[in-house]
């Protein structure tokens, strides 16, 4: 029987370009998209949060990263579909595959300008562009509809700041870009500058729509227009009349665009009806300003964590007392209740993200979706991994657990240290002013370094307050970004290791940078942990640990009793007092 995928792959060599470029994304490039976009797994049934799928007349391929070998590997068999590892050494783009599959020739490479963004485009100039927007369209018969939820507006003693405030600033720095005005495709900043909330994307609280700010007016294109609340300031305009929105632009001025957010197909048009000379590509001044959290927003993180917190507490309790008694509690199973357990909560919104809920070898793919069906058991013995998170009204929480069900190899106890020796050196940083996340990454690695192991993923990427739980611009990793961690950045720090076929471990709290003091060298930051979850010291081998990451652990561990003790109910806050107990 013909694979379903292959049989796809088939189909999209008919359509006679010398190459496809099917992207991962949405018109906003969002990392995740609503069903209608997710055209990557519609052609190849893999279901990773980051590929890309190139196909040509011999070759078809899927680029993603680290996370997801294992799972590409096992999703991708009997497609046809090759996979390409980025984020490596040695890794060869998809412009670098290209250039070198047509030596001799500009090949005809058909995208879908919508799901791809300027700066997409522009690394394949030694390409003939034929942009084909909504390009599977012709191929997928029952493709999701473009969704619209209800859109919530929220109020500005929950956000800190009026959204008059926010376009205000945001108008005020395109000015001294000489700038009149800017067009956004980024939902998690239109989201952010209206203070706006929807669903139209699956753990994502966002509207699917555009926005355009000049320094007269706000243009907020968005579907069912009628449906969405009146904002004081703000004009409301159709989602499909963009292109009228950009003609308006006319004689405004010179207007600045994100050549990593906004898409090619806009891109076509607003160098059409503006020329190129009226724009102006640079990375949109939203993201930073966001990113740091105003005291209103980091009131509500540490609520929201918490909240969280117990949450948190009351399923492991559960969870180890119903393994050790022997009930057959599956990954789904625990999934289930830990959302169970979080909806719950006083202002709770929805998971973050799908929990990632693995035990034992499943815990190695870092992303590992769990199965509602024929989902492992897990066992009185070994390591469970618990990666998940909440939206709150008041904040975004984002935390991973991974605990010893009962007896664990040497090897499992040799490693969970070491990765709980990263995560802890990295909470215990302090650095000067204008550090990036790069130039401290190396402090969550170098236990595992001096071991000679590593893990494949970011250290820590930002979060967004009541938005999207992966946030820029700053991050902790290795690849080389600029952006300097700033007081008020909510950050996450999560080391890993993996070891297929076995086990996964990742330790994971979150981090909001704070001033630290100063000296005659100048200002220094530091870190203050955000999570409230106790680290179990089940599988710690206590000699690996110096003096001084031990006081943090049980300062850390003493800090989550005393917070959340007095919220949980007796038996649990007695089991916790036994977990906390100094190392």
């Amino acid at each position: 029987m013909e694979n379903i995928y292959a049989k796809r792959i088939e189909e999209i060599r008919k359509l006679g370009f010398d190459a496809v470029i099917i992207k991962g994304t949405d018109p906003h490039s969002s990392e995740y998209p609503a069903d209608r976009w997710k055209q990557v797994q519609w052609v190849s049934g893999f279901t990773g949060e980051a590929g890309d799928i190139v196909v040509t007349a011999d070759h078809a391929g899927l680029w993603t990263d680290t996370r997801y070998f294992i799972q590409a590997n096992a999703q991708l068999k009997g497609t046809g579909i090759e996979l390409h590892k980025t984020r490596v050494p040695g890794e060869v783009g998809i412009p670098q595959w290209l250039k070198s599959h047509f030596p001799d020739r500009r090949p005809r490479v058909a995208v879908d300008g919508l799901c791809q963004s300027i700066g997409d485009i522009r690394s394949l100039s030694f390409c003939e562009i034929i942009d084909c927007p909504d390009l599977l369209s012709q191929l997928w018969a029952d493709r999701p509809a473009i969704p619209h939820t209800p859109v919530e507006v929220l109020n500005e003693k929950t956000v800190g700041m009026s959204r008059h405030e926010k376009i205000s600033r945001l108008r005020s720095q395109l000015e001294a870009k000489g700038c009149k005005g800017i067009l956004i495709g980024s939902l998690d900043e239109i989201a952010w500058l209206l203070n706006v909330r929807g669903e139209d994307i699956d753990y994502n609280p966002y509207v699917i729509s555009y926005l355009i700010v000049t320094t007269k007016r706000t243009v907020w294109f968005v579907r069912n227009v009628d449906e969405v609340p009146q904002i004081e300031g703000v004009v409301k305009a159709g989602y499909g009349s963009l292109a009228d929105g950009i003609e308006d632009l006319k004689g405004c001025g010179r207007i600045m665009i994100d050549p990593s957010t906004v898409n090619f197909s806009v891109y076509k048009t607003l160098k059409s009806a503006l020329g190129e000379d009226n724009l102006k590509f640079e990375k949109s001044p939203v993201a930073p300003y966001k990113a740091v959290k105003n005291e209103k927003e980091i009131e509500g993180f540490r609520k929201a964590f918490l909240e969280d917190g117990i949450a948190m507490e009351n399923f492991l309790y559960w969870l180890e007392n119903e393994v050790a008694s022997g009930s057959k509690i599956t990954e789904w199973d625990a999934s289930v209740r830990l959302t169970e357990l979080r909806s719950r909560i006083k202002g709770y919104r929805g998971n973050s993200f799908g929990n990632i809920s693995a035990y034992g070898p499943n815990a190695a793919l870092p992303h590992y979706s769990t199965p509602v069906e024929n989902s492992d058991l897990i066992r009185k013995k070994g390591l469970y991994l618990v990666d998940s998170g909440g939206h709150y009204e008041y904040g975004t929480t984002d935390i991973t657990r991974t605990v010893p069900m009962g007896r664990c190899t040497r090897s499992e106890k040799e490693d969970y240290t070491l990765v709980l020796k990263g995560m802890i050196d990295l909470s215990m940083a302090v650095f000067p002013e204008g550090t990036a996340g790069c130039q401290i990454d190396a402090l969550a690695r170098r236990p595992l370094w001096e071991a000679k192991k590593n893990f494949g993923h970011g250290t820590g990427h930002g979060i967004g307050f009541f938005s999207g739980v992966h946030e820029g611009p700053q991050d902790i990793r290795q690849n080389f970004n600029p952006m300097p961690l700033l007081p008020g950045m909510v950050t996450s720090n999560e080391p890993g290791l993996y070891r297929e076929g076995k086990y996964g471990i990742r330790h994971e709290n979150v981090l909001l940078c704070r001033e630290h003091g100063k000296s005659e060298y100048g200002r220094f930051f530091s870190f203050e942990t955000l999570t409230l979850c106790h680290i179990d010291r089940g599988a710690i081998i206590r000699r690996l640990l110096s003096k001084e990451e031990r006081r943090w652990l049980n300062a850390y561990n003493r800090t989550v009793r005393k917070k959340l003790s007095p919220h949980l109910e007796s038996e649990v806050a007695k089991w916790l007092r036994k977990k906390t107990r100094r190392i």
